[in-house]
C-alpha cells in the first residue's frame, strides 16, 4: 500500500522551490537561441546528472549582476541535515529525506512500511495514527497524513529556501532590468532555455546545490548568439574543472550541525 500525497502538493512542493520561466522545448525561433544544458557532478566518487536542480538566466554580465550575486554569497546557507536535526526531526526522517534528495515530505509517495511496522518513520506512524483518531477512516488517514505533521517537519525548510529565493528574483530582475528565466534539469542533468533573444546573461543556481559533502554555487557568463541550437552545442556545467566544461561551480564545505533533538 502507499500512501498518495494530493497531486497539488506534489506541485508545489517536488524538489523545485518555485517554478518560473520557459518551457523546455528544444525547437528554435528564428533569430533566437536555445540554451542546452548539460549539468553533471562529481559527488564523491560517483560523477552524475543532476537531476531536478533548477538553474536561471539573468539578462547582463557577472560585472553589471555583482550586486545580487554578492549577496547570494554572504547568506549563510542552511544544509537540509542541520534544518532537520534542529527541527527535532528522528534521524529516520533524515535519512529518508536523504535517500531521495527530498527537501520536504511531498517529495514522493509514502510506502506503507514507512508509517508502520519496525522500520517506519515515527513522524509518518503518528501523523497516520493521529489522522485515524480524527477521520475515522484509516483510508482518509492516510492519504491526508501530512496535515498532522507539524509545520517545521512538513514544509519548514521550502519555506525558508522560498523566501531567500524570492528576495534573490527579486534583486536580479531589479538590477538587470529583465525578467529572469528559469528551467529544471531532467533525471540526467539536461535543461533547455529556449527562445532567447541574443546578447549576455549570467547562467546561475542562486541558491547553493547541496551535495553529500558541499555546496556548490555556480555564476557564469554565457553569451547567446541568434540562431544558436542547443539539441547541437550543449553547454556542460560541472562542479569541477574537466575538459569541454563551461561553467565550473564554487564549492564550500556543508557546515558542521549543531546538537538537535533527532534520534
Amino acid at each position: 500500500m502507499r500512501l498518495i500525497v494530493r497531486p497539488l502538493f506534489v506541485l508545489l512542493f517536488c524538489s523545485s522551490l518555485v517554478v518560473f520561466g520557459t518551457a523546455q522545448n528544444p525547437a528554435n525561433t528564428e533569430g533566437r537561441g536555445v540554451l542546452r544544458l548539460r549539468v553533471r557532478v562529481k559527488d564523491g566518487e560517483a560523477t552524475r546528472g543532476l537531476a531536478r536542480k533548477r538553474f536561471f538566466l539573468v539578462r547582463g554580465t557577472l560585472e553589471q549582476n555583482r550586486s545580487w550575486i554578492q549577496e547570494s554569497q554572504t547568506q549563510a546557507p542552511v544544509s537540509r541535515d542541520c534544518y532537520y536535526r534542529t527541527a527535532g526531526a528522528s534521524q529516520q526522517l533524515i535519512s529518508w529525506l536523504k535517500e531521495n534528495d527530498c527537501e520536504s515530505v511531498y517529495c514522493r509517495e509514502i510506502r506503507q512500511d514507512e508509517w508502520e511496522g519496525q522500520n517506519a518513520v515515527p513522524e509518518f506512524r503518528q501523523a497516520v495514527q493521529a489522522g485515524e483518531s480524527e477521520f475515522k477512516n484509516p483510508d482518509v488517514a492516510r492519504k491526508w497524513f501530512t496535515v498532522n505533521l507539524a509545520p517545521e517537519i512538513r514544509d519548514g525548510f521550502y519555506r525558508i529556501n522560498r523566501e531567500r529565493l524570492k528576495r534573490l528574483l527579486a534583486a536580479a530582475e531589479s538590477t538587470s532590468g529583465a525578467a529572469v528565466q528559469s528551467v529544471m534539469t531532467d533525471r540526467n542533468g539536461t535543461a533547455y532555455f529556449t527562445d532567447l533573444e541574443p546578447g549576455v546573461f549570467v547562467l546561475t543556481n542562486l541558491l547553493p546545490t547541496e551535495m553529500t559533502s558541499t555546496f556548490v554555487s555556480w555564476n557564469c557568463e554565457v553569451q547567446i548568439k541568434a540562431g544558436d541550437l542547443g539539441t547541437e552545442r550543449p553547454f556542460l556545467v560541472m562542479n569541477r574543472q574537466e575538459r569541454n566544461v563551461k561553467c565550473v561551480g564554487v564549492e564550500k564545505p556543508l557546515p558542521v550541525c549543531e546538537s538537535g533533538t533527532g534520534q
